[in-house]
């Protein structure tokens, strides 16, 4: 037994060391790049979307405030004051959704995450969510002209922690708050896929995220919805699903619906959408993911 035991360790130490050299650097860099970005870039973001107001981009307004979106480092609870500010400034609801969605999605530390997983799967994640922000404020646009889409009530600036006049300081303050907010998650998904490819034969995972013909898609933006916790606990996950046959357009699938459903971006979205728009969001996010899988794994059967 003991032998079994000591056996099994070692299989674990294997897989998890292996998959922590894969990712770790990926994981420190996008912690730095984050904190540098919110601590001396996150201001001109901002003040580039307010600059937005003063230009007549009509519809194509969501293009660029999509874009933001991705490049703002603030997490969704950060993103709604400044959301709410940016709307007491006149900003429209359209430009709004279009930033808000593609930052529930993605942001700089998790576009450094995902390169972890191949030069295809973070271009298919970075246009992915970029056209999902695009898309969210053509809808807004379209379907809500007359009327209001977010209720921002409530709401001020939020408090800036990056305030030391040290700017050193600042900044490794900065990576230290990022440190333990992703940190532990890292290690747990490390953990995850070691037991995972450990226990969990190929052939599972081809039958449940292989199939090109929408069940494996479907499968995986259904299990984003409670699996999805945090960007740099699910990347080791999906690098050993990828590994072991899940197709990209899954991959896609499930990067769209985790986040978009995570329970802190949930609650945090819950607070400026009424119910029915609230139901929306969430039959969007499923489509707006269930078809893009399937686009992308009808485009990889082609070639």
């Amino acid at each position: 037994m003991i032998d079994i035991i000591r056996r099994e360790l070692i299989y674990f130490w294997f897989y998890f060391s292996v998959q922590f050299d894969q990712i770790a650097s990926y994981w420190a860099f996008g912690i730095f790049l984050g904190s540098v970005i919110s601590v001396f870039g996150k201001n001109k973001i901002h003040t580039l979307f307010t600059a937005m107001q003063n230009k007549h981009l009509g519809v194509f307004g969501v293009v660029p405030a999509s874009l933001l979106g991705i490049a703002s480092p603030l997490c969704m609870y950060g993103t709604i004051p400044i959301a709410a500010s940016f709307s007491r400034k006149g900003m429209r609801d359209d430009w709004l959704a279009a930033f808000m969605m593609s930052s529930i999605l993605l942001n700089p530390q998790l576009i450094i995450y995902s390169a972890a997983l191949g030069r295809t799967a973070l271009v298919i994640r970075f246009a992915s969510c970029f056209i999902c922000g695009i898309v969210a404020g053509l809808c807004v646009r379209f379907f809500y002209q007359n009327k209001n889409f977010f209720n921002f009530s409530g709401f001020a600036e939020p408090t800036n922690r990056d305030t030391d006049p040290n700017l050193l300081l600042r900044l490794l303050k900065n990576i230290w708050r990022n440190v333990k907010a992703t940190g532990g998650y890292f290690l747990v998904g490390i953990t995850l896929s070691a037991l995972f490819q450990r226990y969990v034969p190929s052939e599972a995972v081809i039958g449940l995220f292989g199939s090109q013909r929408g069940l494996g898609v479907l499968m995986a933006a259904t299990i984003g919805v409670p699996l999805y916790v945090c960007g740099g606990g699910t990347i080791p996950l999906l690098q050993g699903w990828l590994q072991k046959g899940m197709s990209m357009g899954s991959a896609a699938a499930f990067m769209i619906t985790g986040p978009a459903t995570k329970i802190t971006n949930l609650g945090a979205v819950k607070i400026v959408l009424g119910v029915r728009c609230f139901i929306l969001y969430l039959l969007f996010t499923m489509l707006f993911a269930f078809t893009t899988g399937v686009i992308i794994d009808c485009f990889f059967k082609m070639i």
